[in-house]
């Protein structure tokens, strides 16, 4: 029974090897020459002034929830698109599979034009 796992823990060992090898790779044949500049804080050129943990406005984080809604509808479109020729040739499931995707549509839409009645959207 176990002889079965074998080929899996085969698999994990060399992907956890290839994950580890470039890293172990750099810090062997890597120079380590560290001096005052590299050791210094940098933050966009200029050095820190602030405290690292203030508070940043919301609408980051909105933004950046409204750019994984709207990445993640294309991460869906995309393969829906792509074989949209076999479903339509598929008469068991064509209806269903141009509904469904216009449902899922809707609903972006409707996630889409919350948003912007809202005013998520507009930077001031």
């Amino acid at each position: 029974m176990l002889e079965s796992y074998f080929p899996v823990l085969v698999f994990i060992l060399i992907g956890v090897a290839f994950g580890f090898a470039p890293v172990i790779a750099g810090l062997v044949v890597g120079p380590h020459r560290p001096d005052s500049e590299k050791l210094s804080p940098y933050e966009c050129g200029f050095e820190a002034f602030e405290d690292a943990r203030m508070k940043f406005d919301v609408r980051y984080y909105l933004i950046a929830i409204l750019f994984i809604l709207f990445d993640l509808e294309v991460a869906f479109l995309l393969p829906w698109a792509t074989i949209f020729r076999e479903i339509v040739a598929t008469e068991s499931v064509k209806w269903f599979g141009f509904i469904e995707m216009l449902v899922f549509i809707a609903i972006l839409v409707v996630g889409f034009v919350y948003a912007w009645a809202k005013g998520a959207l507009d930077w001031e």
